[in-house]
């Protein structure tokens, strides 16, 4: 269902991982690169966010609180975020939901939060083990993205992006072969197309999983995914670079 019209989208979570030498080595490492095709952005842990202010690299949050400000020790407001020129912000990343318990409400509240500041969400879904094994992918998936559409109007999701990222596959070295992949992300975009066929055309939906650059180009070829978001890879400046090449 790739209409040719979408832009490949390559976002790296750094999860809690970097330091500033990686941040200076990632700062060079771009400069001057330019990609056919493809947005790159960077999801460093949130001390790291200002290095990145006006160095060309789009910026991502990696989290957000669903509240404007107050006594929430801890979380950072999406107005923070904008402060340092955040452009995407990850809501929904499965290690949110089990480390930190958090709901598919709780992960629209977040979304609709990011929206209203005018940055783009990256919403995250995807399945444990024991679901995939049980063969419920899509209705687990789906219910996941229900709640998103259940507090947020379609016609402010234009910007969003969503991330499937089958939980076994997260740092496990384990990938979905590429046909496992397009089966989810093409069911994602056939349930979007259920709610608006002009949102499902034109979202992005990415790949996430143990994405390396030897796997990513046959991943990027699927017609329904639109680039990834990456984990262990991007916290090497070559291997991300490779990664968003073979987007482009």
């Amino acid at each position: 269902m790739n209409t040719g019209k979408r832009n490949y989208l390559v976002a790296g979570n750094w999860k809690m991982n970097g330091s500033r030498s990686l941040v200076n080595e990632f700062i060079d490492a771009f400069s001057g690169v330019k990609f056919n095709h493809v947005d790159v952005a960077l999801c460093p842990p949130s001390l790291y966010i200002p290095a990145f202010s006006g160095k060309g690299i789009a910026i991502g949050a990696q989290d957000v609180s669903h509240c404007d400000n107050g006594a929430h020790t801890g979380d950072l407001s999406v107005s923070m975020l904008t402060e340092f020129d955040c452009k995407y912000c990850i809501v929904g990343h499965s290690e949110r939901r089990e480390d930190h318990g958090e709901s598919s409400r709780t992960v629209a509240e977040k979304a609709r939060k990011v929206i209203e500041a005018g940055l783009i969400p990256i919403i995250c879904c995807g399945e444990p083990l024991s679901v995939r094994e049980n063969g419920n992918v899509n209705e687990f998936v789906e219910s996941q993205l229900q709640a998103i559409f259940d507090l947020i109007d379609v016609k402010n999701l234009q910007n969003a992006v969503i991330a499937y990222e089958p939980i076994w596959a997260i740092g496990t070295g384990k990938t979905a072969s590429p046909q496992e992949a397009q089966d989810v992300h093409g069911f994602i975009r056939s349930y979007v197309a259920t709610k608006d066929a002009s949102l499902a055309a034109r979202i992005q939906i990415l790949y996430g999983g143990s994405v390396k650059p030897d796997n990513a180009k046959e991943l990027f070829a699927q017609p329904d995914i639109d680039g990834g978001l990456i984990g262990g890879a991007s916290l090497k400046a070559k291997d991300f670079i490779s990664i968003c090449q073979a987007a482009s």
